[in-house]
């Protein structure tokens, strides 16, 4: 067969050369697949830190209309709530109010901030350093988050209807230490759906 093939001119392929083939092929196979699971987990990681902003801004907006809903109500001169369980139990009427359906977890880092006045609660924040990929085109209620440097600079604090600009309200201090983890079990929803202070 050796004598044929060199008789026509061919060549006998060497085994060591199609070995080698074979392992540049399998190389350039494993780095292609590297970089293809790298473009994959580079998006899923984008669309995964888009969609926790998308629940910080939804469970702190919850937080500041349910502030809102608890400072409004207040029997007598207006109050902010001390602790974020009043917001679950308002146990200043004969019969309790529920301005929120649960203490929610902060998506970013589990813990909340408090943005405080003394003793009363404003609103809360992120306590992450996080970069925010979102930077514009808020909703009006979020419109002083345009341009912040991290999402604890997004303050979901409660201005009351009277104060025209939520900026105008005093913030002596923000709380920086973490909360206990909270009970998260869901509380029962008011029959009838809350609404917004503004709305009223």
């Amino acid at each position: 067969m050796r004598y044929h093939l060199a008789k026509y001119g061919g060549e006998v392929p060497s085994v060591r050369r199609l070995q080698g083939f074979t392992y540049i092929g399998l190389l350039i196979a494993i780095a292609l697949i590297g970089i293809g699971l790298a473009a994959v987990g580079q998006v899923w990681s984008t669309a995964t830190k888009r969609e926790r902003e998308r629940e910080l801004l939804f469970v702190g907006g919850e937080f500041r209309q349910a502030i809102g809903r608890y400072y409004e109500a207040s029997p007598g001169v207006k109050q902010y709530p001390r602790r974020l369980e009043e917001l679950l139990e308002d146990q200043r009427f004969p019969v309790i109010k529920r301005h929120l359906r649960k203490i929610y977890v902060d998506p970013m880092t589990s813990n909340w901030g408090l943005v405080l006045q003394g003793d009363q609660i404003l609103g809360v924040h992120s306590q992450s350093t996080e970069r925010p990929m979102k930077t514009a085109n808020f909703e009006a209620a979020d419109n002083s988050f345009a341009g912040g440097n991290t999402y604890a600079d997004w303050q979901f604090v409660y201005a009351p209807l009277e104060v025209p600009n939520a900026a105008a309200v005093p913030i002596p201090q923000t709380s920086q230490q973490s909360l206990p983890p909270p009970n998260l079990t869901p509380m029962t929803a008011p029959s009838q759906s809350p609404t917004s202070p503004s709305a009223r």
